[in-house]
């Protein structure tokens, strides 16, 4: 187990244009070489954003990434990005969200939902397929603030069994905690599971708007002041879901360039988690409700949870907005 906050194991491999450069372990991954290697098979051209290098991270010890709350490791260079996108999969924004990445010839990294997983198996396959990463992100998008222990550790593993159900094969150990709330029991259980913990850079605030282009704006305004950065989207959000192909023409034209994150290792599950979602599969068959807009399914229900923090206002309402959201407002 390694305290929270300190790793003292990671690697990171660096795939760019024509071969595979390994970073050794406590070497900052800017100091890789970059030679040539193509990304995909999709023809990429000179007006599609491509994928520019591919960084594989070695996810031992549980390394935390993303500047807007660790400062422990940066791989990126000026001007480059990842795209993210969390609470997935949706059955028709997310279709759309990968529709517009395979236009540009470029990958993401999608921190899913095990609920959503469950009852949307198909797209999360889907998102395998067109070869993308596959991170995880709770089972019910639970605040983690103020839970226990052993509530932190049923929302985690319940969530990567659950996508690796629905997927049918591992998923990234990669994780990202919903609303960023990131207690010392959830950290330390990532090191302890060697999960890396990604955070974000810049954060395109489409939760709060359904224009796309204040959705555009708001990545573009944050790029300009990090100049580089791992970028939040939902592809539960029909900002992100009508906005994202102006988005990619944006970083085009702007001329960032896309890094896809990778994992070294896949992700293991526990068996008590396992047999338990079995159970309860059996027992509760899911329950899909009527799909509207941006609204979610409650396939079962979630472990239980203690209530958002009320220290922090800015969090409640976050946690509004993304309650109004997936259960209907919108």
């Amino acid at each position: 187990m390694i305290r929270a906050g300190l790793v003292t194991r990671w690697a990171v491999a660096v795939v760019a244009i024509g071969s595979i450069a390994a970073i050794q372990s406590g070497v900052s991954p800017l100091a890789a070489q970059q030679d040539a290697q193509p990304q995909s098979k999709c023809k990429a051209g000179p007006n599609t954003l491509g994928v520019s290098r591919t960084v594989e991270i070695d996810t031992t010890g549980g390394p935390r990434f993303g500047r807007l709350q660790y400062r422990d490791h940066d791989f990126l260079q000026e001007g480059e990005v990842v795209l993210t996108f969390d609470d997935g999969p949706h059955p028709s924004f997310t279709p759309m969200i990968l529709d517009a990445l395979d236009e540009q010839c470029t990958k993401a990294t999608f921190f899913v939902l095990g609920q959503r997983a469950l009852s949307f198996p198909a797209q999360l396959r889907e998102v395998g397929r067109r070869g993308h990463t596959i991170g995880t992100h709770t089972w019910a998008h639970a605040n983690l603030g103020r839970s226990s222990a052993a509530q932190v550790e049923s929302q985690i593993e319940l969530g990567i069994s659950a996508a690796q159900l629905a997927l049918d094969g591992p998923t990234a150990p990669f994780f990202r905690f919903p609303y960023l709330s990131d207690p010392g029991a959830g950290q330390r259980h990532l090191q302890s599971r060697d999960i890396a913990n990604i955070s974000i850079d810049v954060d395109s605030h489409d939760f709060r708007t359904k224009s796309p282009s204040r959705m555009i704006a708001n990545v573009l305004r944050g790029l300009q002041e990090k100049k580089k950065g791992i970028i939040l989207f939902h592809d539960i959000q029909p900002s992100t879901a009508h906005g994202i192909r102006q988005m990619l023409v944006e970083l085009k034209s702007r001329g960032y360039r896309i890094v896809h994150i990778k994992p070294k290792q896949s992700q293991s599950t526990v068996a008590e988690y396992d047999q338990r979602l079995e159970r309860d599969r059996h027992a509760r068959p899911p329950r899909v409700a009527a799909v509207r807009p941006s609204s979610a399914p409650v396939a079962r229900p979630a472990p239980q949870q203690a209530e958002a923090p009320a220290a922090s206002q800015q969090r409640i309402r976050d946690t509004r907005d993304w309650r109004d959201t997936i259960f209907g407002r919108w």
